[in-house]
């Protein structure tokens, strides 16, 4: 490999190269001690110094120097893991670069220019590949060769981060390399002549947690299902703790169906991850799980900036996020103080003129007539231009609704007495601002833990969400769902049917056929909008509170901003998102409230009674005058309310909880408990155990629902997790063709050798009748009960319709179908205790197969054709080879058919075949055996295995 010209002296104490090949400007040398049959000692020796004093971890056994004839200093410009490596290396110098360097009459010259060519062919090598993503190509590169080199992965492999570190075997440290890249967690060491390799692919992982070892504290712990891992010693170990989860947690939601989970189209293809990206990515997710902004917004800028606060009187430092479309701002406290200005709200953006005490001013005006002014921003032009643009087209794009309309009655309407708790808001919208982009402060939380006022709380839950900027940029959009969802009929809407009546049934809201109504179009128009998720039971009870104080179409929009940006993935098919948090707010239990985590030494029971607290919001379990502060608060600070509600619920007696006049001033107490930075870090390392459970429950529930199909007891398993959409049972579960093929494999009662994969893809396109690429566990059920339990008859006829072309109609095997079926026949047979019996016997059934099909056939066939029939008592091996491809061309095809029936009553004259198709086979060994290879393998995954020596 070419290396950066890098200077070494050639006066070397340690001796540690020995020089074998030398000219006027070059020099190849071998690392002491590699390749001596008598020098072991030397060779580990180097070989640790290397691992001790070097980052790489073992070095390069060869190298190339570039020496200045007569100086001291040189240059390494290549280096090799083998001799033939750098012996190509070194013939292209000697053919292509020396006899230009004998031109130059100065030899610093010609030196100069040698490290420029190879420069410039490192440059060319690094434009084609994987390094030119990275901020340091060059030494990316380097690594990347390293990587490559110890581990013989595919070219394909994206590496993404290296770091030196230890790991841990019992007491005993190896020092060396952590790879990460897009598919695997791979350390490579080289100490004192022992070499060691682990290979992990981020799929088998199962679980991520930094440990104490003693006096070592931040040890990142790597638990599979057979083993753990543990690694110390790293620089920065938030950072690689942090690589990892994003690894894993991509690696795993890309390979499995997590019912509706959705991975970032930036990360789908893992040949372009880098760990610009990551970073890029977890950033982008924090800023959005702190402003409670859309999932399909883009982070565009960061900056450092000041933003003044009239309320404080001063500029408050902090960050400027400027998305796809918002401009959010927060202090560098988390929740002193937050801003967040929609672009669909902002009239202008204004560059104003810079002086010592306001350098780099940006005004942004706003329509309720206010404006924002933003200082110290580093990259003001470019920000102004980016946002300019953006505001161009949004500007284009939508008409922008003029003024604000008169707010319509809700359901319940009471008159708003000015009572002290509104007079505060009122004093604090004159401060702060109203709408959307309102500051954010410390007083603004107190004001919400005492409770909104009622005639204010639908408007404040709106703003909070910023469901506010769906419903004014999208006017019409309720009424067509609306529309559209009219008369028709789905799972969804006979279960929102069923649960209307359900909904605060105590509440004269929905005690008319008018609050049901409204309840009605506004859950059906969510379950038309969004199919994925439909309808969940906990949306009914939700959706009806929220029409208590809103209108109908800002009823539908909260919802949305409810499920698809508040509680993301919690309402899809395996409510992934509410599960990570149960498994969040387990060790926050343990961290937190210890004396509880002491008492209750398994915390997994307490998920089947907090889930519901997390999906419902607490609405289905506290009384409705306490849950609606839990709603103020939820809209407000988001999750973090919910986890800091459980926390104190657990805390404290759940009675005196309930009948507290202040409900709200118990969320109080604990809103410094938590962070959304904290939370967004656990949820990442939660989220991989979560998804290694689903799949360990998809591949358990699937074997117990074929099971229960093959007896006839065509019975769903229990799911572990709440259903959030009703389906049909038996067609919940499916595999393509590569599955197809792993599960004959492991439950066919008869292996066919060689032809086996054959057998399987004729299978396959067999039981694939609706051409989708997939076959139904009904129907892999149906096929596996017919070669175990079925009649010799329909057994025989399964194997008979594997060989029928699919673009032919008829049902009569031509003479090449035929011995193809032969063919499968003979290959059932290899290794039977009657193997030779059973050739004899179907050489004797093709003899009169052929017999019968000469006769139908109207013309004679050509003398190959007739050869086959006098083939009698060798077996069906030779009168297959006879008549199979090799001498296809010499066959007549055209009338020569034969039926099942005939095919049939010849194989009953020979009762060895008859006794191999009835024998029985424990279809139970087979199962059990397969469960335990799945598991062992793993199907399915990437099939590497790690080693270590």
């Amino acid at each position: 490999m070419w290396l950066t010209p890098d200077e070494v002296s050639l006066k070397s104490a340690l001796k540690l190269w020995v020089t074998e090949k030398t000219n006027d400007y070059f020099l190849l040398q071998r690392r002491r001690g590699h390749g001596d049959t008598g020098g072991k000692i030397t060779g580990m020796l180097v070989g640790a110094l290397d691992t001790v004093l070097d980052s790489n971890a073992r070095m390069a056994p060869f190298r190339i120097l570039l020496k200045v004839p007569g100086s001291q200093v040189s240059w390494v410009i290549a280096s090799g893991a083998t001799a033939e490596e750098v012996q190509k290396h070194w013939r292209w110098l000697d053919q292509n670069l020396l006899p230009y360097m004998a031109v130059f009459e100065n030899k610093q010259d010609a030196a100069s220019f040698a490290q420029g060519k190879v420069k410039g062919l490192i440059a060319e090598e690094v434009l084609g590949g994987q390094a030119a993503l990275e901020d340091d190509p060059v030494r990316f590169r380097e690594v990347l060769a390293r990587f490559t080199q110890h581990f013989a992965l595919p070219p394909q492999e994206k590496l993404v981060a290296q770091y030196t570190c230890c790991c841990w075997k019992g007491h005993v440290p190896r020092q060396g390399v952590l790879y990460l890249s897009a598919n695997h967690l791979a350390f490579y060491s080289f100490l004192l002549g022992k070499e060691v390799k682990l290979l992990i692919p981020w799929v088998e992982i199962t679980g991520l947690e930094r440990v104490s070892l003693g006096l070592l504290t931040d040890v990142i712990r790597v638990r599979t299902r057979h083993r753990q891992r543990d690694f110390s010693m790293f620089l920065d170990v938030d950072e690689v703790m942090t690589v990892m989860g994003q690894l894993a947690d991509v690696a795993l939601r890309r390979l499995l169906d997590a019912g509706g989970l959705e991975l970032n189209p930036t990360l789908q293809q893992p040949t372009s991850l880098t760990k610009r990206i990551l970073e890029h990515q977890a950033l982008c997710q924090y800023v959005l799980s702190l402003f409670g902004l859309p999932r399909s917004e883009g982070l565009r800028e960061v900056l450092s900036c000041s933003v003044w606060t009239p309320h404080a009187r001063c500029h408050t430092p902090g960050k400027l996020y400027a998305t796809d479309n918002y401009v959010a701002f927060s202090s560098r406290q988390e929740g002193h103080c937050s801003l967040l200005i929609p672009l669909a709200e902002v009239l202008s953006i204004e560059k104003a003129e810079s002086t010592s005490a306001l350098p780099n001013p940006v005004i942004i005006s706003v329509k309720s007539k206010r404006a924002f002014q933003l200082i110290e921003l580093a990259q003001r032009d470019e920000l102004l231009d980016s946002l300019g643009e953006r505001l161009r087209t949004l500007h284009w794009r939508q008409a922008v609704a003029h003024g604000q309309s008169q707010r319509k009655k809700s359901l319940v309407h009471d008159d708003c007495h000015k009572q002290t708790k509104e007079r505060l808001w009122e004093d604090h919208f004159a401060e702060f601002g109203r709408g959307v982009h309102m500051f954010r402060t410390d007083k603004i939380r107190k004001l919400v833990s005492m409770g909104i006022p009622e005639c204010l709380r639908g408007e404040l839950w709106l703003t909070f969400s910023d469901a506010c900027s769906s419903l004014a940029g999208n006017p019409d959009y309720y009424a067509d769902m609306v529309e559209q969802s009219l008369g028709q009929a789905s799972i969804a809407t006979e279960e929102i049917e069923r649960d209307l009546h359900r909904s605060l049934p105590e509440h004269t809201a929905f005690q008319n056929e008018t609050g049901i109504a409204a309840l009605r179009r506004v859950l059906t128009a969510y379950a038309h909008r969004n199919p994925n998720i439909g309808y969940c039971q906990s949306m009914n009870i939700l959706a009806s509170v929220l029409l208590l104080y809103t209108r109908e179409e800002e009823a539908f929009w909260l919802l949305v901003t409810v499920c698809e940006r508040m509680l993301p993935d919690y309402f899809n098919r395996r409510v992934i998102g509410a599960q990570v948090d149960q498994s969040v707010f387990e060790e926050l239990i343990q961290e937190r409230l210890p004396h509880i985590a002491d008492h209750i030494t398994d915390l997994s029971p307490l998920a089947s009674v907090s889930l519901s607290w997390f999906l419902t919001l607490f609405l289905s379990v506290l009384p409705f005058h306490s849950a609606i502060y839990v709603l103020d608060c939820f809209f407000y600070h988001g999750i973090k309310a919910i986890f800091q509600l459980g926390l104190a619920v657990l805390d404290a007696n759940a009675t005196e909880l309930c009948a507290s006049t202040d409900d709200g001033q118990a969320l109080m107490t604990l809103t410094r408990y938590l962070t959304v930075r904290q939370l967004e870090m656990m949820r990442c390392r939660h989220r991989i155990q979560v998804l290694q459970g689903h799949e360990d429950t998809t591949k358990e529930n699937t074997t117990e629902h074929f099971i229960s199909l093959y007896w006839g007891d065509v019975v769903c398993p229990a799911p572990v997790v709440p259903r959030v959409r009703s389906r049909a049972c038996p067609e919940q579960y499916h595999v393509d063709r590569a599955q197809f093929k792993s599960l004959y494999q492991l439950l066919a009662p008869w292996h066919c050798g060689p032809h086996t994969d054959t057998v399987a893809q004729r299978t396959f396109y067999l039981l694939n009748e609706d051409g989708d690429s997939h076959v139904s566990f009904t129907k892999f059920a149906q096929w596996i009960d017919t070669l175990y339990n079925g009649e010799l008859n329909e057994k025989v006829r399964l194997l008979y319709r594997l060989h029928i072309p699919p673009e032919l109609i008829t049902f009569f095997l031509q003479q090449r179908e035929f011995v193809q079926f032969c063919k499968t026949f003979c290959s059932m047979f290899h290794g039977d205790c009657s193997e030779n019996e059973l050739f004899q016997a179907i050489a004797m059934v093709t003899s009169l197969v052929l017999q019968i099909g000469e006769a139908r056939h109207k013309g004679r066939t050509s003398e190959a054709g007739l050869n086959v029939t006098q083939e009698e008592g060798e077996s069906v091996q030779q009168a297959a080879s006879c008549s199979g491809e090799g001498s296809s061309e010499a066959q007549v095809e055209g009338d020569w058919t034969v039926s099942f029936e005939q095919i049939l009553a010849s194989l009953l004259t020979e009762q060895v075949l008859v006794n191999f198709l009835e024998r029985p086979v424990d279809l139970s060994v087979k199962i059990s055996t397969a469960k335990e290879r799945q598991y062992q393998e793993r199907a399915g995954l990437l099939a590497f295995q790690h080693k270590t020596r």
